[in-house]
């Protein structure tokens, strides 16, 4: 009996292929976006998911009171990883690291910059990374020893076994490779190269023993597991005051708890010190993309199936003036249906292995999809199944419906009872699209917005590197020779790069402070040409005299704001036992985010070149010259390192990445709902101008002209594509200013949006209705009514 449905299905399939094409094309697309979507969340879920005891492993972070605003903090002190280490029966293991960022690694004369970390002993134990060589309980015993990434190893070594060699670090030290461990993939929150002991960092230490005696040094990251069975809930209470043992006012103020590595990734934000959301909110909206993505497919099927019903009628007749049973229609239309999604899911499969590595390289992701799971195929099978249901039910109901008597006699109407229904469905298909337009509108204005907002510093032709133990030594000469040479017209060096700050601290006491009063205020180091180098500009004041000025810090105007300062030049600021005299007040610059406002900034002089080196190339001189002979002097200066370097515009540039992604993607998949949209209208339109030829021929004869039929054939679709963009518009707008909430610096939507959106989709919709109509329209109505 299946045989005979599916047989039956297939004829009719091929018996019809245009629409057949059009459903098999529309659902195709439609699968093939929810699909690739699919992958992408699971992608995103999946994060660390390979570590065996992910769901025990978390990181300590502190919530610190600062003037009644909650602030988080994922940095803590190495006294408070000892506390935890004491007389807490439901943590396993605690583990301090330190993430040093990128340093040289050298062997012979293979010279490599990698980014690495400094770690407890028991760091890779607690967390299972997989060790292809060495023993996780000892391989970060010694102090001087070093595990390297798969990758690092055979960059460094070849194909030599690496295991019991020696590397080479900052052309400081020589560490011995303990153990080898499997690169991580793409989708894990770690991405360091080599993992080096914090013993080493206490051995090479000047003090000998790092600070563990108080709260207030918060620069370390610390990981702690439970015990089987212990859940956080049980810990939180016992953890929570640990560091009001001291009574300091940072101690006093902070407060200790815990986010699980599940949720490291999905959740970045912090509200009132929880971890609301974050990336996870664009992972649900582009679940629903793909959803509605779907879902538009499904209706191109419901529409054309159930327009085309009275095709299909007198067959339904037949089989039931013979005795088939309405169950078992639906059960052959639900076949139908079946095969065809079959079909279509064979295409879509095909479509996203198409596409995939495109897409990787779009997301910078690494997916594929995993042919080998029966967990992937199972739920393969329930997305066709619920595909068949969603879009065969409608069809396999109504068809199953048909009298046979009214079927046999003709009686039955042409499709318009369904008349309504399909146009409820249309209305629905062009909402979805129309709102996905809108919604890509507003992201690439948020964009372009916060791009053409002012920085507050000029980043063009600033090349950036960081600064090695060699390049520190020499930095001096490394400056004059640059400047003589003519391939910088300014060098400085800053305990932050110029997109970014590391340090932020709590300062305490100021003229008209207020009781209990701190303000966190990011802390930069620098020396005397950092605001010329960066083209910062001087609001009021001066800048630093030499690089011993060493009583003097600038404020930037949201420091001067948040302490209420009417005239900040010459006032006194104590800070961490010092007093110090604001010499000057310079111009905010976006250096964490260009979407929010500028952080509190304090600026202070060192005569230590810091952890970052900036140049500033001349105007005369071709970028390209410039990094030629930068390269030959820093190979001069700091040959056991390789010369790597960034362009600071280019860094700036990357922190629009993720709305660009969000903005590409949007205008891919509503690009993608409004070709499926519009491939279902083509063949509801060519079935209307096919059910209404003898009728066009009658107005022809009748003395109608091409342009009055054309408006009688659009007319009808082009006022549903008005109502959609009437019903989009408004339930765009809840989710868009909900989405754009998070951003201080943001633009208006405008009625404009709504406007553009509805023009496009108008000018779309007229364009596929209008082959159609045109076709209809000019068609010679002799051969229309030949058969009257």
């Amino acid at each position: 009996m299946f045989r005979n449905y599916f047989k039956t299905a297939w004829r009719n399939l091929l018996k019809n292929k245009a629409y057949s094409g059009i459903n098999v094309f529309g659902l195709a697309a439609g699968m093939a976006v929810a699909l690739l979507i699919g992958l992408w969340v699971y992608y995103q879920y999946s994060y660390d998911k390979f570590l065996p005891d992910h769901h025990r492993l978390y990181r300590v972070q502190r919530n610190f009171n600062s003037n009644g605003d909650t602030l988080t903090f994922q940095t803590s002190s190495l006294r408070l990883a000892d506390e935890l280490k004491k007389g807490f029966p439901d943590i396993e293991a605690v583990a301090e690291s330190d993430w040093m960022g990128w340093h040289g690694l050298m062997v012979g004369e293979t010279k490599i910059y990698q980014n690495g970390g400094i770690t407890g002993a028991d760091f890779l134990l607690m967390f299972g990374f997989p060790l292809l060589k060495g023993n996780a309980a000892t391989v970060l015993k010694d102090p001087y020893s070093i595990v390297l990434s798969q990758s690092t190893a055979k960059a460094l070594f070849g194909d030599a076994d690496p295991m019991n060699k020696m590397v080479r670090i900052d052309n400081q030290h020589d560490l011995k490779v303990t153990g080898i461990l499997k690169d991580l993939p793409s989708n894990s929150n770690f991405n360091f190269k080599y993992i080096i002991p914090f013993a080493y960092k206490e051995a090479i230490s000047p003090r000998g023993r790092l600070d563990h005696e108080n709260f207030n040094n918060n620069s370390h990251q610390i990981f702690v597991k439970l015990k089987p069975g212990a859940t956080y809930e049980q810990l939180a209470p016992k953890i929570r005051k640990i560091t009001h043992i001291e009574n300091s006012p940072n101690a006093q103020r902070s407060y200790v708890t815990l986010q699980a590595l599940d949720r490291w990734h999905l959740y970045s934000k912090y509200v009132n010190g929880k971890d609301t959301e974050g990336f996870l909110e664009y992972v649900r909206i582009f679940t629903w993309i793909g959803v509605l993505v779907l879902l538009i497919a499904c209706i191109n099927f419901v529409n054309l199936t159930t327009a085309r019903s009275e095709k299909r009628a007198k067959e339904v007749g037949v089989r039931k003036a013979i005795g088939s049973e309405r169950k078992q229609l639906i059960i052959q239309f639900l076949a139908e249906s079946f095969l065809l999604i079959m079909v279509a899911f064979c295409i879509s499969l095909i479509g996203v292995q198409l596409v995939l590595p495109a897409f990787n390289t779009l997301t910078g992701t690494k997916m594929s999809i995993p042919y080998g799971s029966p967990v992937f195929w199972g739920m393969m099978l329930a997305l066709v199944v619920i595909t068949t249901l969603v879009a065969g039910s409608r069809p396999a109901f109504y068809l199953s419906a048909f009298q046979p008597v009214k079927v046999l006699k003709g009686s039955l109407g042409k499709g318009r009872s369904q008349s309504p229904f399909r146009r409820v469905l249309v209305v629905v298909q062009f909402s979805c699209s129309v709102a996905l337009i809108i919604s890509t509108i507003v992201i690439y204005r948020q964009i372009n917005y916060a791009k053409d907002r002012p920085s507050g510093y000029d980043l063009a032709r600033v090349v950036e590197m960081d600064m090695n133990t060699d390049l520190k030594r020499n930095f001096a000469a490394f400056k004059n020779e640059a400047i003589q040479q003519g391939l910088a017209a300014s060098v400085s060096s800053a305990s932050s790069p110029s997109t970014n700050v590391y340090w932020h601290a709590d300062v305490d006491e100021w003229q008209g402070k207020r009781a209990d009063e701190t303000i966190e205020m990011g802390i930069i180091v620098t020396t005397p040409d950092y605001f010329n180098t960066l083209g910062m500009q001087l609001k009021e004041g001066r800048s630093f005299k030499h690089e011993n000025d060493s009583v003097s810090v600038l404020l930037n105007e949201a420091a001067v704001a948040a302490m209420r300062l009417k005239d900040p030049v010459n006032q006194q600021i104590n800070w961490q036992g010092g007093e110090y005299i604001v010499a000057g007040v310079v111009k905010d610059a976006l250096m964490i985010s260009p979407f929010t406002s500028a952080d509190p900034t304090m600026f202070l002089i060192d005569n230590k070149p810091g952890s970052s080196a900036m140049l500033r190339i001349p105007a005369g001189v071709s970028t390209s010259d410039a990094i030629s002979g930068l390269t030959t002097l820093f190979n001069k200066y700091s040959p056991a390192f390789p010369f790597t370097y960034k362009f600071a515009d280019e860094t700036y540039a990357a922190k629009f990445k993720l709305e660009m992604l969000i903005g590409k993607l949007a205008a891919i998949f509503a690009a993608l709902a409004i070709f499926i949209s519009c491939l279902g209208l083509f063949g509801l339109a060519a079935y209307i101008a096919e059910q209404r030829t003898k009728e066009i021929g009658i107005r022809k004869v009748l003395g109608a002209s091409v342009s009055q039929l054309i408006l009688l054939l659009t007319k009808d679709f082009l006022l549903l594509v008005m109502v959609s963009c009437v019903i989009a518009s408004p339930l765009a707008l809840y989710f868009l200013q909900s989405w754009l909430s998070k951003y201080s610096y943001r633009i208006d939507i405008g009625v404009m949006v709504f406007i553009w959106a509805a023009l496009i989709a108008m000018i779309i919709a007229l364009v596929v209705i209008s082959f159609q109509a045109i076709k209809a329209a000019m068609m010679n109505p002799v051969k229309s009514l030949k058969s009257e």
